[in-house]
């Protein structure tokens, strides 16, 4: 079970990661602001899971929309925010895109995993950017996450290629006394091959070697594939949220 300043330093170190363009803090919220199709840089969030006052999403989409942005809520579906999911809800906003906050131990995954053979930079490299605009992603969603992360100061990148070209991606976050593990991906001709696994393992080595054990992810339900790879290596579920938005 993580308590509230475990929540609260997550959020952040999730954040510093995916690194908008700015970020507003309200008395128990993190306002992200960016023009992005990476939710976690583009939604609100709250830094515990207690009882709030609800109208504080009002003041929050008013300032989405003092910047010409459109306001979207990132809410963990626990029963203490219900007063916020009703609030929204009677506003119009719908929830979507049901995610798993997950955490680990980059100890454990070292136990379970072969020894990871990515490369391992300080900085963006082609090898790894080129991943997420290989044939078959959104140019679009791939060109932002390569935007974000490259953005970020505290990550470390991590790929693999073969003899066709970039094969797969990941990064690891590291603040807040999480490591994050940010932005996998394996180009669709590589599939079935293993290497998220590899790439997984090379970030814990990393994740080790830098002195953090406790380390978190975030995923899509519907990515039944990565579900299954981080239950093998560990990953428990922390909590469930919901992106809520005003539907177009």
């Amino acid at each position: 079970m993580l308590n509230d300043h475990d929540i609260a330093d997550l959020e952040r170190a999730t954040l510093d990661a995916v690194a908008p363009h700015a970020v507003e803090a309200l008395p128990g919220w993190l306002l992200p602001f960016d023009v992005s199709t990476i939710g976690r840089a583009t939604s609100a969030v709250p830094l515990s899971h207690a009882l709030q006052d609800a109208d504080i999403v009002h003041t929050i989409a008013d300032r989405y929309a003092t910047r010409g942005l459109t306001p979207a809520f990132r809410v963990a579906d626990v029963p203490a925010l219900a007063n916020i999911h009703r609030e929204l809800q009677r506003m119009g906003y719908r929830p979507e895109q049901p995610t798993q906050v997950q955490t680990g131990s980059a100890r454990h995954m070292l136990q379970v995993l072969a020894p990871g053979q990515a490369m391992l930079t300080a900085q963006p490299t082609s090898a790894w950017s080129n991943v997420y605009l290989a044939p078959g992603f959104d140019p679009v969603d791939g060109a932002h996450r390569v935007q974000a992360l490259s953005r970020s100061t505290c990550v470390v990148y991590a790929s693999l290629a073969d003899a066709q070209g970039p094969a797969a991606a990941g990064t690891a976050s590291f603040g807040h006394g999480w490591a994050g593990i940010h932005g996998m991906r394996t180009a669709l001709r590589c599939r079935g091959r293993g290497l998220a696994r590899q790439i997984l393992a090379s970030l814990a080595q990393e994740a080790i070697a830098r002195g953090f054990d406790r380390v978190f992810l975030q995923v899509d339900e519907g990515s039944t594939a990565a579900l299954a790879l981080y239950q093998r290596v560990g990953f428990v579920s922390a909590w469930r949220y919901h992106y809520w938005r005003i539907p177009r």
